[in-house]
This record gives C-alpha cells, sequence and structure tokens, in this order.
C-alpha cells in the first residue's frame, strides 16, 4: 500500500493554474483532495469537470468556493476535514497558490489609480499572510504532523520589478519570509514548507498583468528550454517533493522554470 493512500492535500487556488495540476498529480498517487476556489457561477462548469476528473483517479473530493482569506472558510473547511479524516489519516500536504491581489503602481501614476492602502493590505493577507493562518488551522488541531508538506507559490516578480506588480512583489517577498519561519518552526515537528519559484507561465493570473504579452514573449526567447513553464511541470514537481524521501528539503525556494531565473 502506498503510504499516500487515504491522506489528504489541502490546496489554496484549486480550480486552475498550478492549484488544479497539483490536485491531479496527487490524486494519481492515491490522495485525497480538499480545495478552496473563488470562482463566478460561469466558471463552474470547468470546476465540476476538474472535480469529476479528481474522482475518477480514485479521489474523494471536497471543493469549497470561498474566499480563502476568511476566517469563516478555515473554519467551515477545517471542520469538514475532522469529519472526514479516518484512522491515521492527516492533511499530507498544504499547498497556497492563491493569486488575487492589486495591481496598479506605487507613485507617479500619470493618470493612472495609485495603489490604496486597504489595496496594500488586501494584497498581503490574500498572498502571504493567508499561509501562516491556514498553517495554524491545521498544525493546531493536529489535522497536519510529522510527514507534513506545505508548499507556497511564488514567482520571480518577488525579487524583481514588473510594471504594475509593486503590491503582488511585496506580497511574493512577504511570502518567502513566511515560507522561511515557518520551515524554521515547524522542523521539530518534522513538516517541511517550501515556496516554488515558477517561471512564466500562461494561467488567467497572468493574462491580468498589464504587459503580459510582452512578459510571455520575452520569457520565450530567455528561458534555455525554449519555452514557458507549464503549470504540469509544477504538479510534477509537487509530486517528487510529496515523497518521504524530500523530508530534509524545506526552507528553501525552488525554481520550476526551465532555467529561466538564470539567465540575465
Amino acid at each position: 500500500m502506498n503510504e499516500l493512500d487515504g491522506e489528504w492535500a489541502l490546496i489554496l487556488g484549486s480550480s486552475s493554474g498550478f492549484g488544479a495540476a497539483a490536485a491531479r498529480v496527487l490524486a494519481e498517487m492515491g490522495m485525497n483532495i480538499a480545495g478552496v476556489h473563488f470562482d463566478r457561477k460561469s466558471d463552474m462548469d470547468r470546476v465540476n469537470e476538474l472535480i469529476e476528473e479528481l474522482e475518477e483517479r480514485g479521489a474523494e473530493v471536497e471543493f469549497f468556493n470561498s474566499n480563502a482569506a476568511k476566517e469563516r472558510t478555515r473554519n467551515k473547511v477545517r471542520e469538514e476535514l475532522q469529519d472526514r479524516l479516518d484512522g491515521d489519516a492527516t492533511v499530507r500536504v498544504l499547498m497556497h497558490s492563491l493569486a488575487f491581489g492589486t495591481l496598479k503602481k506605487f507613485v507617479n501614476g500619470n493618470g493612472d489609480d495609485l495603489v490604496e492602502p486597504r489595496q496594500m493590505d488586501m494584497t498581503l493577507d490574500v498572498m502571504a499572510s493567508s499561509l501562516v493562518y491556514w498553517t495554524q488551522e491545521l498544525v493546531e488541531n493536529d489535522l497536519m504532523g510529522e510527514g507534513g508538506r506545505i508548499f507556497a507559490m511564488t514567482s520571480a516578480g518577488g525579487s524583481t520589478v514588473w510594471p504594475y506588480y509593486g503590491p503582488v512583489s511585496a506580497a511574493k517577498a512577504a511570502l518567502g519570509a513566511n515560507v522561511r519561519q515557518l520551515a524554521y518552526e515547524l522542523a521539530d515537528k518534522k513538516i517541511t514548507a517550501n515556496a516554488i519559484q515558477a517561471g512564466v507561465t500562461d494561467t488567467p493570473a497572468l493574462r491580468k498583468i498589464p504587459g503580459n504579452e510582452n512578459m510571455i514573449a520575452e520569457a520565450k526567447k530567455r528561458n534555455p528550454s525554449g519555452r514557458l513553464t507549464d503549470p504540469a511541470d509544477v504538479g510534477d514537481l509537487i509530486g517528487l517533493l510529496v515523497r518521504p524521501e524530500s523530508r530534509f528539503v524545506t526552507g528553501n525556494v525552488i525554481c520550476c522554470d526551465g532555467g529561466e531565473d538564470i539567465v540575465s
């Protein structure tokens, strides 16, 4: 029996992109999938198709269409997982793949709206601080223990500049700091925490960034592998890192980008 059989993965941002790709891989490995997503009614056909696909792979699936940054969502998901966990089953994986933030300039707007305090606070809360609160929810309620894996999706934008990306860049930098601190504090519990830095990936989140067409074109030219990163690349990496052999890999930013980040 695979030691991951019957274990649970909790994926924040589960309905598309990196979250959906990871869900497919983990379901194939025998895990059950709990997902939190925030989709309009018009997108629910796509979400339901993903749920059916995961169930066909043998997984129990529980998706919540709710704001992952809200305390009531964390409470609801935690209560559902407490009811669903059987025997020695745990939440083996927490994946943070929330891509909801403000894309505005800090200064010199030249007619553009500048970012406001409430927008900065929201972006940091959703894309960085919420990782800490979800980890607390799992660890303090004994839902995640030895062998647990925490993954948080980051980007090169956390250490460089792109137009209009300032609020999200700040959140990504904070996310990296949160991952390091969690790795340090959870080491004695034998739970790992790592950030995964994907290369430029053509996702709905990327398409919201002004100038994304240029980002895509430049990444295709610069990447030594000759293509953009695909969500499936990240899903496959998580499939490797969830295995017991990765138990000593923690506190890192792991690039999954075909070498994109090493080329200036």
